[in-house]
């Protein structure tokens, strides 16, 4: 909105020519969520409470988590809110990208919502019927898929990350590959949430990642430099992010251990979600598994325990999946496992940066 009032003025007033540049716009961005949180966060903390929108411990968690009870939750709609006002102010509102990660902002956050009002009004602790979400992730994920091989002149294919010019033509594979990476992020920062602050800091960190490969691929001379897929207006995405990093931080500040609130299916699914579209958008598919190595290990910790205890007829390879309940069990205190976890995530996403130039 900012872009569109004020850079116009920039032909009488040379001050105004700042809002020409992505850069700019990204930091005020990333500032202004940042800003919403810490300001609205008490406030919001105090609604939710008032609207009895408080954590349901179920019997699937360790017993330490009991004290967890009664903690507000559905703090992804303080995200959502930071994340969309604050990118709807420094944007282009002309940029269909900006639009696509909108898209699954707010659906996604739609969702995630419908989730943890059956289990926090309405005492179904099972939420949304698993077939019914997945059938709806898939098809807002389709519809980003769809938009995306309809731009004129958009590559359909992988870049392997590593290697110079080797990528893979997925056709007509596309789209059914872009619902994959879409919805298999959303739930797997969903198996994340599950302790103090334990998802939103790779979040953020992964935020951050994509928001350097957003600008690359939307520079012409950065992206033809480091000999990445130019695709022009991608840099946008750059505020996007911009605004989910500051939106991340900020939400931190109170759901940094002991939580004073939680982000709920609404915020991690939507937060998984937008990771996995941006990662589409910017040609950077295989690079979000290393990004979100967390995520990742997380899923396979889930996917291992269930096939070996359905295997071996009862039979654990962990104490508890997801793994980071394994290491509760073990011991570890909470915050140590958290910032042991984002500590992971800081190294993997140095990795993937790296990237930049080992081509």
């Amino acid at each position: 909105m900012l872009y569109h009032i004020l850079y116009p003025l920039h032909t009488d007033f040379a001050i105004f020519n700042v809002f020409k540049y992505i850069t700019f716009r990204s930091i005020y961005a990333t500032i202004t969520a940042l800003v919403i949180c810490l300001w609205l966060g008490p406030w919001f903390i105090r609604k939710l409470t008032e609207l009895k929108l408080k954590e349901r411990i179920n019997g699937h968690t360790p017993k330490t988590h009991q004290g967890k009870s009664g903690t507000p939750t559905m703090g992804g709609i303080l995200i959502i809110s930071a994340v969309a006002l604050s990118t709807l102010l420094w944007v282009d509102l002309e940029n269909l990208y900006i639009w696509m990660g909108m898209i699954i902002l707010l659906s996604f956050g739609l969702l995630g919502f419908v989730d943890d009002y059956l289990k926090t009004i309405k005492g179904n602790m099972k939420g949304v019927p698993g077939r019914v979400r997945l059938v709806a992730e898939f098809a807002v994920a389709a519809l980003i898929g769809y938009i995306l091989i309809n731009i004129p002149g958009f590559d359909r294919s992988i870049v392997l990350p590593f290697f110079k010019n080797i990528s893979i033509d997925l056709g007509v594979f596309y789209v059914p590959f872009a619902m994959l990476v879409i919805v298999g992020s959303a739930n797997a920062v969903n198996l994340t949430d599950g302790l103090d602050g334990l998802a939103i800091g790779p979040c953020t960190i992964a935020a951050a990642t994509y928001l350097i490969f957003a600008y690359v691929t939307g520079n012409i001379k950065a992206a033809s430099y480091l000999q990445f897929p130019f695709i022009s207006g991608v840099g946008e995405l750059s505020i996007f992010l911009g605004a989910l990093v500051g939106a991340g931080m900020g939400f931190l500040w109170y759901n940094a251990y002991p939580a004073q609130v939680f982000m709920g299916d609404v915020g991690s699914l939507s937060l998984g979600g937008i990771l996995g579209t941006v990662a589409l958008i910017t040609k950077q598919e295989v690079l979000l598994v290393v990004v979100g190595g967390i995520f990742v290990v997380e899923v396979v910790s889930v996917v291992l325990q269930v096939g070996f205890f359905k295997y071996t007829r009862g039979r654990r390879i962990f104490r508890m999946a997801p793994i980071h309940h394994h290491f509760e069990l073990k011991g570890w205190p909470e915050p140590k496992i958290i910032v042991r976890f984002w500590i992971v995530s800081l190294m993997l996403a140095l990795v993937a940066i790296s990237t930049l130039k080992l081509r």
